[in-house]
């Protein structure tokens, strides 16, 4: 599980994102956007791949604004499946696009996706599994648990010892402010 503390660091790829990124607390919706995409573009690929077209998807996907995203027609799907600097599967697009007007509609039913989450907190990963597979499109139990992890809503992201840690403590994820008994499964 901590395999990433031992790879990672001085890593010019992933580096950057195990130290400054990965397991701390993020709220905006085109991060959190852009987090989910990620972890969907990932299924199945390497985290390596999806972080070196990192950049080209974000600039891809405008920035991952909720709104536009959420508007993309057919003809943006055929842009987006003819960029290179993307993982061209029409599957995982769709699901990003339909992921945010699913974003869209938490702003009325819980005030946003980061609230939404918060909401939901705490639960085990089995529960948080569920509620994104009734809640998302295309979010299976690893997708589910890395998007979490990367926020700090599910331990595991940095073994203790890993001086990313330090930093996450200090940031106070929303995992370390619950019994840590409800994780287990």
């Amino acid at each position: 599980m901590n395999w990433y503390c031992d790879t990672a660091p001085g890593n010019p790829i992933h580096g950057p994102y195990h130290d400054d990124e990965y397991g701390l607390p993020r709220e905006g919706e085109a991060v959190l956007l852009e987090l989910l995409a990620l972890e969907i573009f990932q299924a199945g690929l390497s985290w390596e791949l999806i972080l070196k077209k990192r950049p080209t998807t974000f600039a891809a996907f405008d920035g991952f604004d909720v709104d536009t995203v959420a508007a993309y027609e057919e003809k943006d799907v055929e842009r987006l499946l003819g960029d290179a600097g993307i993982i061209r599967n029409r599957l995982k697009v769709n699901s990003i696009i339909e992921n945010a007007k699913r974003i869209q509609a938490m702003r009325d039913s819980h005030g946003g996706f980061a609230r939404f989450l918060e909401a939901s907190h705490p639960m085990p990963k089995s529960g948080w599994v569920k509620l994104f597979k009734k809640t998302f499109k295309f979010t299976g139990g690893e997708i589910v648990n890395e998007f979490l992890m990367s926020l700090g809503y599910l331990p595991g992201a940095h073994h203790t010892e890993c001086p990313a840690y330090k930093r996450i403590v200090e940031a106070k994820p929303p995992w370390m402010c619950v019994d840590s008994a409800i994780f287990d499964e």
